[in-house]
């Protein structure tokens, strides 16, 4: 690791139960340029009332931040919806460490992954199974 501020913890450093979080304001800019990457641009991600619902893949993008910063390779990922976010709400992702293991490629690793709105809801529930790559 270069020791710039975005990096995180490297596998040595990871432990089962720690917790690694990472917070965003979703924009409405954020959720048009989502919908122009996709290609989703279902009526639900219009705005409403000033407001529009962000992709379910954006908010769960948040996560994948964490696992940039661990050069993790996702091998698995397995999301549940639970909640709406909306343009203008910030969410949290807390990526707790369920598991660690050697594998002939370096760490494997399994994460539990929830995602909170800025009233402490839950808004998506996951988990993740991958490897970082030793």
């Amino acid at each position: 690791m270069s020791g710039t501020p975005d990096d995180g913890p490297t596998p040595p450093d990871l432990a089962v139960g720690q917790v690694l979080r990472e917070r965003r304001v979703i924009t409405a800019e954020d959720i048009t340029a989502f919908a122009d990457l996709a290609g989703d641009r279902g009526r639900h991600h219009l705005p409403d009332q000033g407001r529009a619902m962000a992709h379910g893949l954006l908010t769960a993008s948040l996560a994948t931040k964490i696992g940039g910063r661990l050069n993790f390779i996702a091998r698995r990922m397995g999301w549940e919806f639970l909640r709406p976010v909306w343009s203008g709400d910030t969410i949290t992702a807390e990526v707790t460490v369920r598991a660690l293991h050697e594998v002939r490629s370096g760490t494997g690793v399994e994460f539990d992954i929830e995602i909170l709105n800025q009233d402490g809801e839950t808004v998506l529930r996951g988990d993740s199974s991958g490897v970082i790559r030793g």
